[in-house]
């Protein structure tokens, strides 16, 4: 039976994550300590360990046929390879930093300075859309320690919470772009491995939808219902059942976990009460 080839980072927050959410979506991996790849018990799936890196150029050669990797990874080294689905964890931003010393007024005051970055792709493109003059230090690693040891005037890397840059007394300046984790697949990729990638693709909307999602469970009094419902969402629409206590109905929906607190005030003001909240697993639409 045909499998399909799918890469993760070796180690780290993104190798944490994706292995987070192949679980979630019920799959499990036999992941001996150090192994370079890993097969699926339950599913048509084989699990290749690599460094981040390196993933495109797998991708490209059909080495494997799909992978979970960073989107700042793709955008400097495999613009080419197509984007399945973007998956919502492992966010970042490429962003240039410079010393909290230094003073800045505008992105025209780069022109010129040295960069220090793993990106230098990235970077070039940046600066030649801005029309701006670039030296560049390319530095594989620890780029932040490069204005401290005077090798350059700013850097260009990933920042998530900002604590490294505050650790290295560096300031962040410029957002290149926001980043995430994102599913994506080799142009090689043959047909069988298409049809096991989509069906690995479902089961992670499913699991994504979820994430994003509340269940929610209310008692409404009857003369307040049509109001209640109006501000609820839904998938389609609420479902509405009598309670045994006449004149009050059970109404249940689901919230988008970002509207929730607003929707949460609304409903009470209108007359909600004994409202319950559950996570989704997972929510197949």
């Amino acid at each position: 039976m045909s499998k399909l080839k799918i890469a993760v980072q070796k180690s780290g927050r993104l190798h944490d994550d994706s292995m987070k959410i192949l679980n979630d979506v019920g799959i499990s991996i036999d992941n001996g300590k150090d192994q370079l790849k890993a097969s699926a018990g339950n599913f048509p799936l084989e699990v290749f360990y690599l460094r981040n890196g390196d993933i495109p150029q797998y991708l490209r050669d059909g080495v494997v046929d799909a992978a979970i990797i960073g989107e700042n990874v793709l955008i400097e080294k495999g613009s080419d390879i197509l984007i399945v689905e973007k998956l919502g964890f492992s966010k970042c931003r490429v962003s240039i930093a410079i010393p909290k010393s230094s003073t800045y007024k505008g992105i025209s005051d780069l022109s010129g300075k040295r960069i220090a970055t793993s990106y230098p792709n990235t970077v070039r493109q940046y600066f030649e859309k801005n029309g701006l003059e670039l030296d560049l230090h390319i530095i594989n690693g620890s780029v932040e320690i490069a204005p401290n040891i005077g090798l350059a005037d700013a850097i260009c890397d990933i920042v998530s919470s900002g604590s490294t840059l505050f650790k290295n007394n560096l300031k962040e300046v410029e957002i290149l772009f926001s980043s995430e984790a994102v599913l994506a697949s080799s142009p090689l990729i043959n047909v069988e491995a298409q049809q096991i990638l989509n069906q690995l693709q479902f089961r992670i909307k499913s699991v994504l939808k979820g994430r994003q999602s509340k269940y929610i469970l209310l008692n409404a009094p009857d003369d307040k219902l049509e109001d209640i419902i109006k501000i609820l969402p839904g998938m389609k629409s609420p479902t509405v059942l009598p309670l045994a206590k006449e004149g009050w109905s059970s109404v249940h929906s689901v919230l988008n976990k970002n509207e929730f607190w607003e929707i949460i005030d609304e409903l009470k003001q209108n007359g909600a009460e004994g409202i319950l909240v559950c996570p989704i697993e997972k929510m197949v639409l």
